[in-house]
Protein backbone atom coordinates (compact mmCIF):
# COMPACT_ATOMS: atom_id res chain seq x y z
CA UNK A 1 0.00 0.00 0.00
CA UNK A 2 1.69 3.49 -0.85
CA UNK A 3 0.91 5.85 -3.12
CA UNK A 4 -1.25 3.86 -5.82
CA UNK A 5 0.03 4.26 -9.63
CA UNK A 6 -1.80 3.29 -12.68
CA UNK A 7 1.24 2.87 -15.58
CA UNK A 8 -0.72 2.96 -19.30
CA UNK A 9 2.06 1.58 -21.64
CA UNK A 10 2.24 -0.22 -24.14
CA UNK A 11 6.13 -0.74 -24.66
CA UNK A 12 6.45 -3.92 -22.63
CA UNK A 13 10.35 -3.02 -21.68
CA UNK A 14 9.23 0.62 -20.43
CA UNK A 15 6.46 -0.70 -18.34
CA UNK A 16 8.40 -3.37 -16.89
CA UNK A 17 11.70 -0.70 -15.77
CA UNK A 18 8.52 1.70 -14.49
CA UNK A 19 6.55 -0.76 -12.40
CA UNK A 20 9.90 -2.57 -11.07
CA UNK A 21 11.63 0.80 -10.00
CA UNK A 22 8.43 2.46 -8.54
CA UNK A 23 7.50 -1.17 -7.03
CA UNK A 24 10.93 -1.04 -5.22
CA UNK A 25 10.64 2.64 -4.06
CA UNK A 26 7.39 1.63 -2.14
CA UNK A 27 4.83 2.41 -4.65
CA UNK A 28 1.69 0.11 -5.59
CA UNK A 29 2.16 0.12 -9.25
CA UNK A 30 -0.66 -1.82 -11.56
CA UNK A 31 0.12 -2.02 -15.37
CA UNK A 32 -2.27 -1.56 -18.12
CA UNK A 33 -1.21 -2.30 -22.08
CA UNK A 34 -3.81 -0.58 -24.39
CA UNK A 35 -6.35 1.39 -24.17
CA UNK A 36 -9.09 -0.36 -23.41
CA UNK A 37 -7.65 -2.08 -20.41
CA UNK A 38 -6.56 1.38 -19.35
CA UNK A 39 -10.23 2.37 -19.56
CA UNK A 40 -10.99 -0.15 -17.37
CA UNK A 41 -8.56 0.12 -14.60
CA UNK A 42 -8.73 4.15 -14.74
CA UNK A 43 -12.75 3.47 -13.57
CA UNK A 44 -12.04 0.14 -11.82
CA UNK A 45 -10.14 1.83 -8.59
CA UNK A 46 -8.89 5.16 -7.09
CA UNK A 47 -5.59 6.63 -8.24
CA UNK A 48 -2.92 9.16 -6.51
CA UNK A 49 -1.28 9.22 -10.21
CA UNK A 50 -2.01 8.04 -13.80
CA UNK A 51 1.05 7.33 -15.81
CA UNK A 52 0.01 7.56 -19.65
CA UNK A 53 1.91 6.85 -22.75
CA UNK A 54 0.55 8.68 -25.81
CA UNK A 55 0.80 6.10 -28.53
CA UNK A 56 -1.12 2.85 -27.83
CA UNK A 57 -3.74 -0.31 -28.80
CA UNK A 58 -6.90 1.03 -29.47
CA UNK A 59 -8.13 4.55 -27.88
CA UNK A 60 -4.55 6.37 -28.05
CA UNK A 61 -3.50 8.19 -24.92
CA UNK A 62 -4.83 11.57 -26.05
CA UNK A 63 -8.48 10.41 -26.40
CA UNK A 64 -8.36 8.18 -23.05
CA UNK A 65 -7.09 11.78 -20.93
CA UNK A 66 -10.15 13.33 -22.62
CA UNK A 67 -12.39 10.34 -21.66
CA UNK A 68 -11.16 10.13 -18.23
CA UNK A 69 -11.18 13.87 -17.53
CA UNK A 70 -14.80 14.29 -18.70
CA UNK A 71 -15.50 11.64 -15.06
CA UNK A 72 -12.89 12.76 -12.76
CA UNK A 73 -10.93 16.29 -12.59
CA UNK A 74 -8.94 15.62 -10.44
CA UNK A 75 -6.57 12.65 -10.87
CA UNK A 76 -2.83 13.72 -11.46
CA UNK A 77 -2.29 12.07 -15.23
CA UNK A 78 1.52 12.61 -16.54
CA UNK A 79 2.13 11.66 -20.18
CA UNK A 80 5.27 9.53 -20.66
CA UNK A 81 6.17 9.75 -24.73
CA UNK A 82 8.50 10.18 -27.10
CA UNK A 83 6.38 12.88 -28.77
CA UNK A 84 8.28 16.34 -27.87
CA UNK A 85 7.30 19.00 -29.71
CA UNK A 86 6.24 21.73 -27.86
CA UNK A 87 2.79 21.40 -29.85
CA UNK A 88 2.61 17.90 -28.48
CA UNK A 89 3.24 19.13 -24.99
CA UNK A 90 0.59 21.89 -25.72
CA UNK A 91 -2.31 19.40 -26.54
CA UNK A 92 -1.63 17.02 -23.73
CA UNK A 93 -1.73 19.57 -21.05
CA UNK A 94 -4.68 20.84 -22.98
CA UNK A 95 -6.14 17.40 -22.74
CA UNK A 96 -5.98 17.47 -19.13
CA UNK A 97 -2.92 16.08 -18.07
CA UNK A 98 -0.89 17.47 -15.58
CA UNK A 99 2.71 17.11 -16.67
CA UNK A 100 4.74 15.90 -19.55
CA UNK A 101 8.07 14.10 -19.38
CA UNK A 102 9.39 12.70 -22.81
CA UNK A 103 11.25 9.64 -23.24
CA UNK A 104 14.18 8.40 -22.51
CA UNK A 105 13.93 9.25 -19.20
CA UNK A 106 15.68 9.58 -16.02
CA UNK A 107 14.21 7.25 -13.42
CA UNK A 108 14.80 9.25 -10.64
CA UNK A 109 13.09 12.42 -12.65
CA UNK A 110 10.04 10.37 -12.80
CA UNK A 111 10.37 9.60 -9.18
CA UNK A 112 10.39 13.38 -8.30
CA UNK A 113 7.34 14.19 -10.51
CA UNK A 114 5.14 11.16 -9.45
CA UNK A 115 6.00 12.75 -5.99
CA UNK A 116 5.53 15.96 -6.77
CA UNK A 117 2.19 14.98 -8.19
CA UNK A 118 0.96 13.04 -5.12
CA UNK A 119 1.89 16.30 -3.09
CA UNK A 120 -0.21 18.35 -5.54
CA UNK A 121 -3.39 16.17 -5.26
CA UNK A 122 -2.67 16.14 -1.24
CA UNK A 123 -1.78 19.39 -0.24
CA UNK A 124 1.25 19.39 2.29
CA UNK A 125 1.21 15.72 1.53
CA UNK A 126 -0.30 12.73 3.16
CA UNK A 127 1.06 12.59 6.33
CA UNK A 128 -0.09 9.35 8.85
CA UNK A 129 0.54 9.75 12.85
CA UNK A 130 0.29 6.66 15.08
CA UNK A 131 1.94 5.90 18.38
CA UNK A 132 4.20 8.31 17.89
CA UNK A 133 5.36 7.31 14.76
CA UNK A 134 5.37 9.86 11.74
CA UNK A 135 4.94 8.77 7.84
CA UNK A 136 4.63 11.37 5.17
CA UNK A 137 4.02 9.71 2.00
CA UNK A 138 4.74 12.52 -0.33
CA UNK A 139 8.12 13.02 1.08
CA UNK A 140 8.61 9.17 1.89
CA UNK A 141 10.11 10.13 5.30
CA UNK A 142 8.99 8.41 8.56
CA UNK A 143 10.06 9.50 12.21
CA UNK A 144 9.52 7.87 15.63
CA UNK A 145 9.04 10.65 18.34
CA UNK A 146 10.50 13.03 16.23
CA UNK A 147 13.61 10.59 15.23
CA UNK A 148 14.18 10.03 11.25
CA UNK A 149 14.30 6.72 10.76
CA UNK A 150 16.16 4.86 8.69
CA UNK A 151 13.65 2.83 6.26
CA UNK A 152 14.04 0.62 3.44
CA UNK A 153 11.30 0.77 0.86
CA UNK A 154 9.93 -2.36 1.95
CA UNK A 155 10.10 -1.52 5.52
CA UNK A 156 8.54 1.69 4.42
CA UNK A 157 5.60 -0.13 2.89
CA UNK A 158 4.77 -2.43 5.86
CA UNK A 159 4.96 0.23 8.24
CA UNK A 160 2.68 2.45 6.24
CA UNK A 161 -0.26 -0.87 6.08
CA UNK A 162 0.36 -1.03 9.79
CA UNK A 163 -0.61 2.96 10.06
CA UNK A 164 -3.57 2.21 8.40
CA UNK A 165 -4.59 -0.82 10.29
CA UNK A 166 -3.41 0.66 14.18
CA UNK A 167 -4.98 -1.85 16.64
CA UNK A 168 -5.95 -4.54 14.26
CA UNK A 169 -4.62 -8.08 14.24
CA UNK A 170 -3.43 -8.50 10.42
CA UNK A 171 -2.67 -11.91 9.16
CA UNK A 172 0.91 -12.53 7.32
CA UNK A 173 -1.34 -13.06 4.66
CA UNK A 174 -3.27 -10.39 4.01
CA UNK A 175 0.08 -8.42 4.83
CA UNK A 176 2.14 -9.81 2.56
CA UNK A 177 -0.62 -9.80 -0.48
CA UNK A 178 -1.08 -6.41 0.48
CA UNK A 179 2.81 -5.16 0.65
CA UNK A 180 3.75 -7.75 -1.69
CA UNK A 181 1.48 -7.67 -4.00
CA UNK A 182 1.96 -11.23 -4.19
CA UNK A 183 0.44 -14.69 -3.57
CA UNK A 184 1.68 -15.64 0.29
CA UNK A 185 2.81 -19.37 0.18
CA UNK A 186 2.99 -20.16 3.73
CA UNK A 187 6.94 -20.74 3.16
CA UNK A 188 8.74 -18.15 2.71
CA UNK A 189 10.17 -15.92 5.88
CA UNK A 190 10.52 -12.71 3.80
CA UNK A 191 7.74 -11.32 5.71
CA UNK A 192 8.92 -12.33 9.30
CA UNK A 193 12.68 -10.93 8.01
CA UNK A 194 11.58 -7.42 7.71
CA UNK A 195 9.07 -7.12 10.42
CA UNK A 196 12.20 -8.14 12.68
CA UNK A 197 14.24 -5.49 10.86
CA UNK A 198 11.43 -2.93 11.24
CA UNK A 199 10.69 -3.71 14.94
CA UNK A 200 14.20 -3.24 15.72
CA UNK A 201 14.52 0.45 13.89
CA UNK A 202 11.49 1.20 15.49
CA UNK A 203 12.73 -0.37 18.91
CA UNK A 204 15.94 2.22 18.72
CA UNK A 205 13.42 5.12 19.55
CA UNK A 206 10.87 3.92 22.25
CA UNK A 207 9.04 0.70 22.93
CA UNK A 208 7.77 -1.98 21.42
CA UNK A 209 5.09 -1.24 18.60
CA UNK A 210 4.82 -4.18 16.29
CA UNK A 211 3.23 -7.70 18.62
CA UNK A 212 3.35 -10.56 17.05
CA UNK A 213 0.14 -13.22 18.05
CA UNK A 214 0.91 -16.37 17.63
CA UNK A 215 -1.06 -18.42 14.77
CA UNK A 216 -2.91 -14.78 13.77
CA UNK A 217 -0.49 -12.66 12.82
CA UNK A 218 1.05 -8.59 14.15
CA UNK A 219 -0.27 -6.44 15.86
CA UNK A 220 0.55 -2.31 15.46
CA UNK A 221 0.05 -0.70 18.78
CA UNK A 222 -0.36 -0.79 22.46
CA UNK A 223 1.08 -4.56 23.76
CA UNK A 224 -2.05 -6.71 23.74
CA UNK A 225 -1.74 -8.04 27.42
CA UNK A 226 -0.85 -11.26 27.86
CA UNK A 227 -1.52 -11.94 24.11
CA UNK A 228 1.94 -10.43 23.31
CA UNK A 229 4.54 -12.76 22.32
CA UNK A 230 8.80 -12.72 21.26
CA UNK A 231 9.97 -12.02 18.21
CA UNK A 232 8.46 -13.79 14.83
Amino acid sequence: MGIRVLVIEDEAGIADFVTRGMREEGFTVSHAADGESGWHELQSATWDVVLLDWWLPGADGLALLRRFRQRDRTTPVLFLTARDAVSDRVRGLDSGADDYLCKPFAFEELLARVRALARRRDGAGTVLVSHGVRLDLATQRSQREGHALDLTAKEQALLLFFLRHPGEVLSRTRIYEHVWDERYDGLSNTLEVHVMELRRKLESRGPRLIHTLRGRGYLFGDAPGSQREGLP
